[in-house]
């Protein structure tokens, strides 16, 4: 997706929730400057990984562990955030990790270690983690909801879930399949599920029906 085609849904995002788009650019600023001193990963190199394949994108709903026998060897498995968790509690190792650095890091940190590349996303909130999490992971791209830098893309999206699908979107795959994702989860609080709305109608947009606030 084209920033300029993203900035107008950007700017309803901020609206609705009264987050800050100053400290989202200051948030990839500082992931910017973290990254110059990383081990960095390409578009290109992630594009080696899923191009032509058929990809599974795993959100992190509690019927992700149900969902997870939907997953075929040869798939390409983007996780996102905590979902990584689930997947190496049933042996398995993503090939992309998309994160905001919320989930359990020390698993995160594992399956980089184990070959995950892992795309960090900066914003206004995620600032701290961002300086105490980043020099110890490898292979990494950058991401930011704002205005994108020479080393922070944006492809679009708000969520760690929904986010996962629209950078898998641009990596050129066969197909997307999801699994463990619930827009209508009861448990979560009502923030989360203002969130989930989003991610839906996100979701909804990126695979083809077209955007409609929700």
């Amino acid at each position: 997706m084209r920033f300029e085609d993203w900035e107008i849904i950007y700017e309803s995002i901020l609206d609705d929730f009264g987050f800050s788009r100053s400290r989202d650019e200051e948030a990839a600023r500082v992931l910017s400057s973290l990254l110059e001193s990383t081990d960095q990963i390409t578009l290109s190199d992630l594009r080696d990984i899923i191009r032509g394949r058929e990809v599974v994108v795993c959100g992190n709903a509690p019927c992700l562990s149900e969902e997870i026998g939907k997953i075929n060897p040869s798939d390409a498995i983007v996780a996102a955030d905590g979902a990584t968790t689930v997947l190496l509690e049933h042996g398995v190792i993503p090939d992309i990790i998309v994160t905001d650095l919320d989930g359990y890091m020390p698993d995160i940190i594992e399956s980089n270690r184990r070959g995950s590349a892992v795309v960090v996303h900066a914003h206004g909130d995620n600032i701290d983690k961002l300086g105490e999490h980043v020099p110890h992971l490898r292979r990494i791209l950058g991401t930011t909801q704002s205005s994108p830098l020479k080393n922070v893309h944006n492809f679009g999206g708000f969520t760690d879930g929904d986010r996962a699908v629209f950078l898998a979107l641009e990596l050129m795959p066969k197909s997307i399949k999801l699994i463990g994702f619930d827009f209508d989860d009861q448990s979560v609080t009502p923030r989360k599920s203002k969130k989930l709305r989003w991610a839906k109608v996100l979701l909804e947009a990126a695979l083809g029906s077209g955007f409609t606030e929700p």
